[in-house]
């Protein structure tokens, strides 16, 4: 049955009504990311000089000639892997990204033991592994679309707390790197025990503190003052982590809004097309039917 012109003008209407939502809807998504950029880049500073300044201990060996909660040789029999996702849709591939990527992770990081537990922050991935069947140890949802490090606090010290207890000897954070408005790289990066290996790049990360002398004067004791720093080292990392997803979550976001505004407006191209073509259609068929009933009536 050939499509009328009012259900062409309906669709049109429609199809337009849902472009001004995604347009609205972007220029909201833009906006939290101006901000959300605004308050990474003032972080990004604070990040690299508390890893400088662990790296340095690691380097006066202050880390290995003393203990923390935080550090710990004990064997590693079960894993942790903190997934950072949306609690919401309509961010493109964003989460299906993140959980595909992690899953392979999963599978690498496993090393000589099977067992290990989901820590998740974002009711999708939450939702995903709950479903599959997996331990979901920990689930934090209404993660601020501009976090505060307040908020994420109460997440960190939830997670230590975890760690500390034996819940799991090791921990990796699992989130979307934030490269540009269009792209995103996901990052699989230790955060406990506190060793080299967690370290790892930060050497490369270094502001001008770099240039901190290796061997230190410490006051009250060793003990004392990695109880300070090590806590807040990690509290760091994961804030840091967070907020760098949540950033690569509001530009899919924008980005997915924009696509879906473009991509309206080409349909609206097209139905305004076939239309026109009805309605000519229709007035040539009503001139037709005019001038044949003016025939007869002259015969």
């Amino acid at each position: 049955m050939a499509e009328s012109i009012s259900d062409v003008q309906h669709r049109i209407a429609s199809t337009k009504n849902t472009r001004q939502i995604t347009t609205a809807m972007q220029m909201v998504q833009t906006s939290k990311l101006n901000q959300i950029q605004k308050s990474a880049i003032g972080y990004q500073d604070y990040v690299s000089r508390v890893k400088a300044v662990v790296m340095h201990l690691a380097k006066s060996q202050l880390l290995n000639d003393a203990s923390s909660d935080l550090q710990s040789d004990r064997p590693i029999k079960k894993i942790g892997f903190l997934v950072v996702t949306s609690d919401r849709g309509m961010v493109g591939s964003y989460n299906s990204n993140v959980i595909r990527d992690t899953n392979q992770f999963i599978e690498e990081h496993q090393k000589d033991t099977k067992d290990y537990v989901i820590l998740a922050v974002g009711g999708t991935g939450a939702d995903f592994y709950k479903k599959r069947g997996e331990n979901v140890a920990y689930e934090y949802r209404g993660v601020s679309d501009i976090p505060t490090f307040n908020e994420v606090r109460e997440i960190v010290k939830t997670v230590t707390n975890m760690y500390e207890n034996g819940e799991f000897d090791e921990l990796y954070v699992c989130y979307d790197h934030f490269v540009n408005r269009i792209s995103s790289t996901f990052r699989g990066e230790k955060m406990l025990p506190v060793d080299q290996e967690s370290l790892g790049t930060a050497d490369s990360e270094e502001s001008d503190v770099h240039q901190l002398a290796t061997s230190y004067d410490v006051e009250p004791s060793v003990e004392e003052v990695l109880k300070v720093v090590l806590p807040q080292y990690s509290e760091s990392l994961i804030f840091g982590a967070i907020l760098d997803a949540k950033t690569a979550e509001h530009a899919s976001s924008s980005t997915a809004m924009k696509s879906a505004s473009d991509n309206a407006t080409d349909l609206i191209g097209q139905l305004e097309l076939r239309y026109n073509r009805a309605r000519q259609a229709a007035i040539t068929t009503e001139i037709t039917e005019i001038t044949g009933g003016q025939e007869a009536l002259n015969q």
